[in-house]
């Protein structure tokens, strides 16, 4: 847990400008700087990068499972002990041509959720999980995306309620659907989004054909959702179970 020892502590108010989610503040009666633990992510810039100029910034034992969840999934640099991957513990299934996570007639969705400026609570992150599970996304197993291992209920996408409060740089939802149920997902998301606060972005994994097109990316026009301009595209080239 990241601290700000008030014997050290100058009040110089350089480690505010750091803070990827405002959660540094000054109490001017005391000419001091504290961190709001309730909005601090332990991302560990300030403590990494050094900003104090009198090391007042300190950083105690984190404390249970989900502190350190936090810790990990806000921590670039961090390596994910289940899946063994830095930067928020996935590579997300934008690596299909390697992963093969999503066949041939499904679509598969990784919910990018918070931002550095803003952040997202676990209890909005439930929210889009659940609404996605109502309208047919499967989860990515924990073995390769952090978030489910937080599930009590994968087929519901419902998260521990001890871990709901718990405020995290970012975190992303992974999962896939049937074609069928693709507008569906995209429908959920629409109608989520106005009860959260926060943001989130949206990566949609399809297979294309010979000719690079998808006939259903035509469903995104009755939806009013642009069709994308940009993307990244896996040419085939990794294990054989891309093909499948």
């Amino acid at each position: 847990m990241t601290v700000i020892n008030k014997e050290k502590c100058v009040g110089c108010k350089t480690c505010m400008k750091y803070c990827t989610v405002d959660a540094i503040h000054y109490l001017p009666e005391e000419r001091k700087c504290y961190v709001d633990q309730s909005r601090c992510t332990e991302c560990y810039v300030c403590v990494r990068q050094k900003v104090c100029p009198v090391g007042a910034i300190e950083t105690v034992e984190l404390d249970g499972f989900f502190k350190q969840f936090q810790h990990v999934m806000s921590d670039p640099v961090e390596n994910h002990g289940v899946t063994g991957v830095t930067g928020r513990g996935t590579e997300e299934v934008k690596t299909n041509d390697v992963s093969g996570r999503v066949k041939k007639g499904f679509a598969g969705f990784s919910i990018d959720m918070g931002r550095p400026g803003l952040g997202v609570f676990l209890r909005d992150a439930e929210k889009v999980a659940m609404a996605m599970a109502e309208a047919g996304l499967v989860f990515e197993p924990p073995e390769t995306t952090p978030l489910s291992a937080l599930m009590t209920d994968m087929k519901t996408g419902k998260l521990d309620d001890a871990c709901l409060d718990y405020h995290l740089l970012s975190v992303i939802i992974e999962g896939s659907c049937t074609l069928d149920k693709m507008s569906d997902v995209f429908r959920a998301l629409q109608k989520v989004e106005k009860e959260i606060d926060t943001v989130f972005s949206v990566g949609l994994i399809l297979r294309v054909d010979e000719n690079g097109e998808n006939p259903i990316l035509s469903e995104l026009d009755a939806l009013g959702i642009p069709q994308p301009h940009r993307g990244k595209v896996n040419v085939g080239l990794g294990r054989p179970l891309s093909t499948l």
